[in-house]
């Protein structure tokens, strides 16, 4: 059986809060990642969802060291990272990268179109074979831009063009793994389609492994082999997609599917859909025993004392002490 490229144990990131006034003082902690543990195989896609302040992103940023982690570990290609200084982080960047949520924000204004791709070059100290400009102007063709735009600048392009531009840089020191922090949530549908397929056809002609972080369960469906069900800091399920999408096990997993639009007005009139009652909870001050207990309908006693042990139902990993 082959190494997983990533393996995560029970990883735990906590925000310190500080309290205002002159003698500041740590209050308490936000717990946004609390505990989680998967894997992902070379050339896997594992898309991560779940609702807005669930500790995703956070997740991912962790994953890559851009937050230093609380506790738990990180394993890449077999060597445990968690403990890795910046400059010994540095080397490993070349293999792991990062396309972030806002193509807007994530591209300097100042800065034409080629220097932003040709800045991984730079850091790296990274000269291609063809010359900077040559390796470049290769990139911005394979994600689908003009060649010759090479000098122009990020005001100049719509946002599914800037997204293909962070794309192409994430792509240009040839990583093996890549998160995908939401990179087709700020774009209209029609884009987000073709941005997705491009992924799907990049992770296939470089045998790219993608953590593909999301909040729309329909757009995970087309691009991931595997889904992990993230709330409050925590993992639910886990599962293939094909085995998630038509058997959820956890109720938080079916109360999203219910969520995603059915393309049929008389199937759609007449399912179920699960609405859940109340906002998440607080971070900082988590519920005791299973964090969804306050917003399940099927909560008993021992979910309010007792966290769930994961356990395995056929291929899924599930959180709940009562799973369907």
């Amino acid at each position: 059986m082959a190494t997983p490229i990533l393996e995560v144990t029970n990883l735990a990131k906590f925000f310190p809060i500080q309290s205002q006034g002159i003698f500041s003082r740590v209050k308490g902690d936000n717990k946004a990642v609390n505990g989680i543990s998967f894997t992902l195989n070379a050339g896997e896609t594992l898309g991560l969802v779940g609702e807005s302040g669930c500790g995703k992103s956070t997740a991912g940023r962790t994953i890559l060291k851009l937050y230093e982690p609380t506790s738990g570990t990180i394993k890449f290609e077999g060597e445990d990272i968690t403990s890795y200084s910046a400059s010994k982080m540095k080397p490993l960047r070349t293999k792991m990268q990062m396309i972030f949520q806002d193509p807007y924000s994530s591209l300097n204004p100042r800065h034409t179109i080629g220097s932003i791709i040709a800045a991984s070059y730079e850091i790296q100290k990274i000269t291609p074979e063809n010359g900077v400009k040559r390796a470049v102007q290769d990139l911005m063709e394979r994600v689908g831009l003009n060649p010759e735009h090479y000098n122009r600048y990020p005001h100049e392009f719509s946002g599914g063009q800037r997204q293909r531009i962070g794309i192409a840089r994430a792509l240009a020191l040839k990583p093996k793994f890549i998160v995908c922090d939401e990179p087709v949530s700020a774009l209209d549908v029609s884009i987000q389609a073709q941005v997705i397929n491009l992924l799907d056809d990049l992770r296939d002609d470089f045998g790219l492994s993608y953590l593909f972080i999301a909040h729309d369960l329909s757009v995970v469906q087309h691009i991931s082999q595997r889904v992990a069900v993230m709330y409050l800091g925590k993992i639910m399920e886990l599962a293939p997609t094909e085995e998630l999408y038509k058997n959820p096990h956890h109720p938080y997993t079916k109360a999203l599917l219910s969520a995603i639009p059915i393309p049929d007005p008389i199937l759609e009139r007449k399912r179920e859909q699960i609405i859940l009652s109340g906002d998440i909870p607080n971070p900082v001050n988590p519920p005791t025993g299973c964090v969804f207990n306050t917003r399940c309908w099927k909560a008993q006693e021992k979910c309010r004392t007792t966290e769930p042990v994961i356990m395995q139902i056929g291929a899924s990993q599930v959180a709940c002490h009562f799973p369907d």
